[in-house]
């Protein structure tokens, strides 16, 4: 492959990735073509066959890609904290952040798990990069606990489950009712006590 068009290739990506959210957000997932994509991203057909093979794949890829994100950007804000600041309560307003931009992928992937939920082969394959994001969050949150001098008493990957059922929930809430319920507030109330329920002190 020339070298200029290996350089390219992940530009190439991002601007597809980019435009894909935008029109899924706009059209919505089923409705969206992959002209529509491939226009607002000004590739051609040809440029996004040779990244993705269906709009599946497309989505999957911007699973991953928000997943790595929202991991990164907590690891991040708990690294940059003093030791002194490493309490549970601390922790949950960490975890309580709600981006600007999360909306979209909010619609987005609420979207696609309908989908996922009439279509088996769908919901197999979404299954399986859940799994891979909730490993990750039950990682970060069995490490957080500990810096904050307490363990979990409950199995990581179940309460993983709970943390992101907390947060999907309270976002849907949220958006319909933004006002009576700011995003992320039902986190902000409710994961310190809840993390104090599940936790002990270490040793």
């Amino acid at each position: 492959m020339p070298k200029g068009v290996t350089k390219r290739r992940p530009r190439t990506r991002a601007a597809l990735l980019k435009a894909a959210l935008e029109t899924f957000a706009e059209h919505g997932f089923q409705a969206a073509s992959i002209e529509q994509i491939c226009e607002r991203a000004g590739f051609t057909r040809g440029a996004y066959y040779s990244n993705f093979a269906s709009k599946e794949e497309l989505f999957l890829a911007l699973f991953d890609e928000h997943g790595e994100q929202i991991v990164r950007r907590l690891a991040d804000a708990i690294d940059a904290l003093a030791p002194e600041d490493y309490t549970l309560e601390k922790l949950a307003e960490l975890a309580s952040r709600v981006e600007p931009d999360e909306r979209d992928w909010y619609v987005v992937s609420m979207e696609f798990t309908l989908h996922a939920i009439r279509d088996r082969q769908a919901a197999w394959v979404l299954a399986r990069h859940d799994a891979r994001l909730r490993a990750e969050i039950a990682r970060g949150l069995a490490l957080v606990v500990r810096r904050a001098g307490r363990e979990l008493t409950v199995d990581a990957d179940r309460f993983a489950r709970l943390v992101v059922a907390l947060r999907e929930g309270g976002l849907a809430q949220s958006y319909v009712e933004p006002e009576a319920l700011p995003p992320g507030s039902l986190e902000a109330d409710f994961l310190a006590p809840l993390l104090q329920a599940v936790t002990r002190p270490s040793g």
